[in-house]
């Protein structure tokens, strides 16, 4: 096994090269850390968080021939924001509980393909409770793989009551699909790439319709008509955080991006299609944040993969496929920070840990998050 401290440096190096080159971006250090400014008038902050789930190789990335797949990241988001090369994942190597551990600030060790609630309080229940925020204030939009769950933890202190409301796009597709005609949403209906086999018990098909027209105010027959538009369930995603944000406005909403796990397939061209999605995606919820009176000018963005890929240099292994060895590349991601409040244009290459996030998002909102295991990011706040 890499030693996990060299093989992240070295990883760090090689992205704070490629971004100087490609961004002209200049390194950051914790002395000249921004401070959180005075907020104008009365109007609280907001946090939109976005995590890969997949994540992607430098190769194909933050390589200058993976230049091409992320130009939205590399041309319009890393000039605007601060990036961090060097997030280090010691936890378990799944999406939900690696989700689940980045929406706590605490390594989870949940079942990866059950549904279970997080051991340890979540970000938005710390939110919630300690700034008595209704429960409109806090979504998230996920896959269904399990993500049903991590709204709310099984915590004493905490748990139900305080949880983020939860969206499983595909799910409400599978409900608002009629009967016979699933075919036609095929290709937004994969639900686990990792493993073909499974797939989560579907809920009721009447609350799931009631969620989308009673609390999204979206009909069954605009859905379905925007759906069949798509391309890939994070598109649906996507659609339906628009929806969120122009229904709610949440102060903090949690978005996962599922189409990269494509890789588990094997089929590179999906692989990198993916990427590209995900970086044109990414560029859109930003535009969307820009442009909606509720966000511009007091939101801050949060960006990064729940980990990475694998080296897959063993005898079984193509270089892209999975994330199963927990070697030192596939634990080694990055964070891009974007805000009014977050300097433009400056790269940290000091180790961070994964579950430095809720920590730092208590510093941004004003909340303890005590059971988290991080602590606060002190170059951006």
């Amino acid at each position: 096994m890499e030693d996990l401290g060299k093989v992240a440096a070295a990883v760090s190096r090689s992205r704070r090269e490629f971004l100087r080159d490609a961004t002209g971006a200049c390194l950051g250090t914790a002395l000249l850390g921004s401070r959180l400014r005075a907020q104008q008038g009365t109007r609280p902050r907001k946090a939109v968080v976005v995590t890969f789930g997949g994540g992607a190789r430098d190769d194909e990335t933050f390589m200058p021939e993976g230049r091409q797949n992320i130009p939205n990241l590399v041309g319009e988001l890393l000039p605007r924001g601060t990036f961090f090369t060097r997030v280090v994942n010691r936890g378990i190597l799944g999406h939900y509980v690696a989700n689940a551990s980045l929406a706590t600030g605490a390594y989870e060790t949940l079942n990866n393909f059950i549904a279970s609630p997080p051991e340890h309080p979540t970000v938005f229940e710390y939110f919630r409770k300690e700034l008595k925020r209704p429960a409109s204030d806090a979504w998230v939009i996920a896959p269904s793989i399990g993500f049903e769950r991590i709204g709310e933890s099984q915590h004493a202190a905490y748990g139900p009551g305080l949880g983020a409301n939860v969206v499983l796009p595909k799910r409400l597709l599978a409900s608002a699909v009629p009967a016979g005609a699933q075919a036609d949403y095929q290709a937004l209906l994969h639900d686990n790439y990792e493993s073909p086999l499974y797939r989560p018990e579907a809920g009721s098909t009447d609350l799931e319709l009631e969620r989308l027209t009673g609390v999204l105010k979206v009909s069954v027959s605009d859905f379905l008509a925007n759906a069949r538009n798509l391309e890939s369930p994070d598109e649906l995603s996507v659609f339906l955080a628009r929806r969120v944000m122009q229904q709610f406005a949440p102060s903090l909403l949690w978005i996962t991006l599922h189409d990269i796990d494509i890789a588990h397939a094997g089929t590179f061209s999906l692989y990198v299609d993916a990427i590209r999605r995900t970086d044109r995606l990414c560029a859109e919820i930003w535009k969307l944040i820009q442009s909606s009176p509720e966000y511009a000018g007091r939101t801050s963005l949060f960006v990064l993969p729940d980990f990475g890929r694998d080296s897959d240099e063993t005898p079984g292994g193509n270089g892209f496929q999975h994330h199963r060895t927990g070697d030192a590349r596939s634990r080694t991601t990055w964070m891009l920070a974007m805000g009014p409040d977050i300097r433009e244009n400056v790269v940290i290459d000091r180790p961070i840990d994964s579950m430095d996030l809720v920590p730092t998002l208590g510093s941004y909102f004003g909340f303890s998050p005590q059971f988290a295991q991080g602590k606060p990011v002190g170059e951006l706040f």
